[in-house]
């Protein structure tokens, strides 16, 4: 049984970076590697893992390392390390590390596990100044939509979540668009390209255009990049008659969240932090002209969402302006409150009574504060 270091890590270290993961495979069937480690546990139905102490071992191609190499996602992950040393690749492997280029690693990478295309947009959005070989766009245009479909949601919902922290998040959805695979897991973005995202005076492109450039501008705070992804969704509803107005299409954009919430099996934040974004994004816009009570009550909700630093990032970068220097002053007026002891544990009534003073607590000139 001969054993080899595959994928990323050797990647990783002819990129002179330190490895996150380390994966294994082995020469010869896995009941043999299975008695040999006794404390290893076989795991997966289609794919063969075992998994040993944290690392992840599988068995090599029954035709030998060198079509294992072939049947792997890209040319730059089909890298092999043996036990002296010896590096064994894909014929294009060293050259499209030098080139800083995603490429398939055959043919019909694509069609035998359709994920793989959403790792690589993953990778470009981990990358920015890689460049994608034409063949993955090919092979991306040519799976059909019951082959995108049959991707096990997780899968798709994993390498979204990596990529909305990538450098450059944005790049996940130019690939996946490029190659006319966003539907179905995104099918609300694909709308959101033919849909223009408001009037000239204030928007020229897509709503997808739209989004796309807040993401660029809030890389770094992955849930401010997935808010500035939802905030808009809405507009994807309106009645062509009524393009390119958008009214009330705050409240629109709250059901398309949670239903791709639930598509991509995400955690429950997304949802928290993507419905926030669609409904309440236009209000914080102009916050300086809210009534009174309107303004707290929107302050409040977003303090109590828990979601304060990636909302009012979201904010600033629609409207182009610090709209969040207004409401930190002001959620700290609001925390600077404190409800009277007579009036604390009595539900609705100390909820009223907290209400009324943070209103008159905005209301009071400044020299009174």
């Amino acid at each position: 049984m001969k054993f080899y270091l595959v994928g990323g890590a050797v990647r990783d270290m002819l990129l002179g970076r330190c490895p996150a993961e380390w994966d294994f495979s082995f020469s010869g069937p896995t009941s043999d590697f299975l008695r040999a480690f006794p404390d290893a546990v076989q795991v997966g139905k289609s794919v063969r893992i075992c998994l040993w102490r944290g690392r992840e071992c599988t068995p090599l191609h029954d035709c030998g390392l060198e079509a294992d190499l072939a049947e792997r996602d890209l040319t730059i992950n089909a890298l092999a390390l043996d036990e002296k040393g010896i590096l064994l690749m894909h014929p294009h492997a060293l050259e499209d590390l030098k080139n800083r280029t995603l490429r398939p690693a055959s043919p019909h990478a694509f069609s035998a596990d359709p994920a793989r295309i959403f790792r690589l947009a993953r990778f470009a959005a981990l990358w920015p100044d890689w460049h994608i070989h034409p063949d993955a766009f090919w092979q991306m245009r040519a799976l059909d939509a019951p082959a995108l479909a049959s991707i096990p949601a997780e899968r798709v919902g994993r390498e979204l979540c990596k990529a909305l922290a990538a450098p450059a998040p944005v790049r996940f959805f130019r690939v996946l668009a490029q190659g006319n695979a966003l539907v179905p897991w995104f099918q609300e973005m694909e709308k959101a390209r033919h849909v223009p995202a408001g009037p000239a005076r204030w928007h020229d492109s897509s709503v997808l255009e739209h989004s796309l450039k807040l993401m660029g501008a809030l890389a770094g705070d992955p849930l401010a990049v997935w808010m500035a992804l939802c905030h808009d969704l809405g507009k994807i509803t309106t009645p062509p008659e009524l393009l390119p107005h958008h009214h009330r299409h705050t409240q629109a954009g709250s059901p398309l969240v949670s239903g791709m919430v639930r598509r991509l099996r995400l955690p429950a934040v997304h949802e928290k932090a993507g419905v926030l974004a669609a409904t309440e994004h236009m209000k914080a816009g102009n916050l300086q002209q809210l009534r009174i009570g309107t303004r707290r009550d929107l302050l409040w909700r977003v303090h109590l969402s828990r979601l304060w630093k990636p909302f009012w990032k979201l904010v600033d970068a629609d409207c182009g302006s610090e709209v969040s220097q207004q409401a930190h002053r002001e959620r700290d007026i609001l925390l600077g409150v404190k409800l009277p002891p007579d009036w604390q544990d009595k539900g609705e009534a100390s909820a009223q009574k907290l209400r009324e003073l943070h209103c008159l607590a905005l209301a009071a000139p400044d020299t009174d504060r």
